[in-house]
């Protein structure tokens, strides 16, 4: 059993979720994540690892279906059952280069462990953060601390710049050299705006996030696409090369289960209420 000492709302269906876990915290490196569970019965949730303080570990999740909703119940100082990790391969991180950490939506969760893996190691970083509006902006503080530069946009022009990550990325490598660019997102944001910089050869990564159930590679529901190969996201990534990814069939996967996390997160929201499933829920 693992301790939370933090929860907290960042925004709209955002959430942190801070746990002590040693061992996690000890061998974390950027780009890595863990596998919660927040009790016996509970379905295993892949979360990229956001922080590491001491033997804390934070996670940002949103909630989309029953076992986030379930997450966001915990309060400080009760118990979950499992925290498995680190997992996956840590970010490849350049030394001396010119680096780019671009974030969109909650995907801006696991930009600050990557922008100070960077930092620490000589780079130049700079951030970009988009979200549809300012209210759905996470982490503005830790990354302007982190990076040596930092642009804001929001779909709405709520914030900074009125537009998208790709817009100010693709202004960005117009007017100076970038070496290396993260990507990090929805699937269809990172598709878009990775495509911004395979012109000009600049090596970019994506963090992928398909349906995952082990995190180990033995039951292959994180398969995806990598350069026409099939590669588990789970042990060969999450990070892959984002020119070669075949984002369509990623998000073809990850649409397989809608119908069963809907009937799920309405039997949550039933329990809750004492409501019968598919009945009103207040």
């Amino acid at each position: 059993m693992y301790t939370v000492v933090k929860v907290g709302r960042l925004a709209d269906r955002v959430h942190e979720l801070v746990v002590r876990a040693p061992h996690v915290a000890r061998n974390a490196r950027a780009g890595q994540f863990l596998i919660l569970r927040v009790d016996q019965d509970g379905e295993r949730i892949p979360l990229t690892i956001s922080r590491v303080d001491r033997d804390l570990v934070r996670v940002i999740f949103m909630t989309v279906g029953a076992t986030t909703y379930r997450l966001a119940e915990v309060r400080e100082g009760e118990m979950i059952q499992d925290v498995i990790g680190p997992l996956g391969q840590p970010s490849e991180i350049p030394r001396g280069a010119t680096c780019v950490v671009v974030g969109g939506g909650v995907g801006i969760a696991s930009c600050p462990i990557i922008a100070r893996a960077l930092k620490d190691a000589g780079n130049r970083v700079i951030g970009i953060i988009g979200a549809r509006n300012a209210d759905l902006l996470i982490l503005q503080d830790e990354m302007r601390e982190v990076c040596d530069d930092l642009h804001i946009t929001t779909d709405d022009g709520s914030l900074g710049r009125h537009g998208y990550a790709a817009d100010v990325l693709k202004d960005l490598i117009e007017e100076e050299r970038v070496d290396y660019v993260w990507v990090i997102g929805p699937a269809i944001m990172m598709k878009v705006t990775s495509e911004v910089t395979r012109s000009k050869g600049i090596r970019t990564y994506v963090s992928l996030n398909p349906i995952m159930v082990d995190g180990t590679g033995m039951c292959g529901s994180c398969r995806v696409v990598v350069n026409g190969e099939t590669r588990f996201a789970c042990v060969d990534g999450p990070e892959f090369d984002a020119h070669v990814v075949d984002f369509d069939r990623l998000m073809q996967r990850q649409r397989f289960y809608l119908e069963e996390e809907r009937v799920a997160l309405e039997h949550h929201h039933a329990r809750r209420c004492g409501c019968q499933p598919g009945g009103h829920h207040g």
